[in-house]
């Protein structure tokens, strides 16, 4: 409690110092807050939950923020008539935020979100296409990138300039993920000497991948993500991608590796890794919650002797049928298992919309009834599966796992892997994918699998259950204090201290790698 409370200390002392008074814009296409219309035709105001959300509320306690959202739904729409477009005070005490909807045409914004953001950039920085088949950039997708991409980002920076203009000193400028990073290159057009910075919360997969997107794609998005002053990414290889992205794809570049750096159109961007991570006194809070305690009772008989425990959005790129299978190998290689581990899987509904998502929901499901097909019997059943949104429910099944298993192909943090170590009361063992952010820091004291390693996986989770008491213990512990010492607060530090004073001045930190060589 001691460090959390240093910590937060030092976040004010920080924005103090690097800020100086200046006023903060955020901008990303879900805010903080949602509006929705009531049967009897009132807004009601619904707080949308996340790391991301609460870092950025808790930076407003010392900073006036202005967030600039997408309007997603009529509510929105309707609160952004009445603001007559511009920002309007949060419903939150003691916080200077305030809240500005991007209204876009429902047209542009359905191209924008769910025919070039979502099944296009996602599943390419998941690595979730096969090449030999998909994607197919067809005149659909010209079409979602010029009418749906390109539009949205615009109408951002034209949302952004109007809140920068009339600020002085001049504000920070801080935008959000994969969709928003033509946004820099508009306002730059505008404000040239604002200061941009862009977090990309996703993997940044290699130059290969990125080859798959049209030329002048992948262009304007790194020309986009020069335009900022910094430019942070999860971890040290996503760095590395776009350092390597850039070089290629922006020839007239200077590409500085030490450094990590870039020069372009006469402006110099710094490149960082800053992992998130979680909010540990929040969670602890939850933790001990009646609510976390009634769910933990109701799923204490559903566990085995030993349990295997995964909490996911249900994404193909989390791995789960893999997960699922190498799960299958275990029970059918080593039979003394079958009736005392369970395999208890969370997963959380995500763009039920689109077919690929559906199609990958229906595996899941058949995976499962065959499973508790071929092993299961009246005493048992050797796989329970949870497919709902209840936040709750799965920190109360974090509490119970033996075995974490976190497989993704690809992802940007994978924050369960540090959310389970920290409520866990059995020193969990956690099976970890190379293909998770969270690997680079916390792999040293996990068990590290390839995603695509079936035969891997089967030996990890064996090696999991199998392990000794001192060896679980020691490795639960230096799990904790990795994810204490580099919580959300931590995070949000190592944003501000990037930010040139009012004055000019450089960053406080040097930016090779400052969170030390991945453990």
């Amino acid at each position: 409690m001691l460090v959390t409370e240093t910590r937060r200390q030092r976040l004010k002392e920080l924005c103090r110092e690097r800020l100086g008074g200046r006023r903060l814009i955020l901008a990303s296409n879900r805010g903080p807050f949602d509006y929705h219309m009531t049967e009897d035709g009132r807004l009601q105001v619904r707080r949308n939950n996340g790391v991301v959300v609460n870092a950025f509320s808790t930076l407003s306690q010392h900073a006036e923020l202005a967030w600039i959202a997408s309007s997603l739904g009529e509510g929105d729409r309707r609160m952004a008539e009445r603001a007559q477009g511009e920002h309007f005070k949060a419903p939150l005490v003691g916080q200077d935020l305030y809240l500005r909807f991007v209204v876009s045409p429902r047209n542009v914004y359905h191209k924008f979100y769910s025919v070039f953001c979502n099944p296009l950039l996602w599943f390419l920085q998941h690595l979730m296409w096969n090449f030999s088949h998909t994607p197919n950039i067809d005149e659909s997708v010209y079409d979602a990138w010029e009418n749906g991409y390109v539009s949205v980002n615009r109408a951002f920076a034209e949302a952004i300039v109007d809140e920068a203009r009339g600020c002085d000193p001049a504000p920070i400028v801080l935008l959000q993920d994969f969709h928003l990073y033509l946004a820099a290159s508009f306002v730059r057009r505008e404000m040239p000497n604002l200061t941009l910075a862009h977090f990309t919360h996703i993997p940044w997969p290699s130059l290969t991948h990125w080859q798959l997107l049209p030329s002048h794609m992948r262009r304007a998005i790194c020309e986009g993500l020069c335009a900022n002053d910094a430019i942070g990414f999860q971890t040290n290889q996503d760095v590395q991608n776009f350092l390597h992205t850039c070089q290629y794809v922006l020839e007239e570049a200077e590409v500085d590796y030490g450094s990590q750096t870039i020069k372009f159109n006469g402006r110099e961007s710094r490149v960082q890794a800053n992992p998130l991570s979680i909010d540990v006194d929040n969670i602890r809070k939850l933790d001990a919650s009646t609510r976390v305690q009634e769910f933990e009772k109701k799923l204490e008989p559903l566990c085995g002797e030993q349990t295997i425990i995964r909490v996911d959005r249900a994404e193909p790129s989390k791995n789960i049928l893999r997960g699922f299978r190498a799960y299958d190998k275990l029970l059918e290689r080593h039979s003394h298992l079958r009736g005392k581990v369970k395999f208890l899987a969370f997963l959380v509904p995500t763009r039920t919309h689109l077919r690929q998502y559906q199609r990958h929901m229906d595996d899941v499901n058949s995976a499962v009834e065959a499973l508790n097909a071929k092993y299961g019997n009246e005493k048992w059943r050797p796989v329970e599966l949870f497919f709902e949104n209840n936040y709750m429910q799965a920190i109360a099944a974090l509490h119970l796992f033996d075995v974490l298993l976190v497989n993704a192909v690809a992802d940007g943090m994978g924050l369960v892997a540090k959310e389970g170590p920290m409520v866990n009361t059995r020193n969990g063992v956690l099976v970890l994918s190379e293909g998770v952010g969270a690997c680079e820091r916390l792999g040293s004291h996990a068990l590290v699998i390839s995603p695509a390693d079936l035969e891997g996986t089967v030996q990890a989770l064996y090696t999991a259950l199998t392990m000794s008491d001192e060896e679980r213990g020691r490795r639960a512990a230096a799990l904790r204090g990795t994810i204490e010492a580099e919580d959300v607060t931590h995070w949000l530090c190592r944003q501000v201290e990037l930010l040139p004073t009012v004055e000019g001045e450089a960053p406080l930190i040097p930016l090779g790698n400052p969170a030390g060589p991945a453990g």
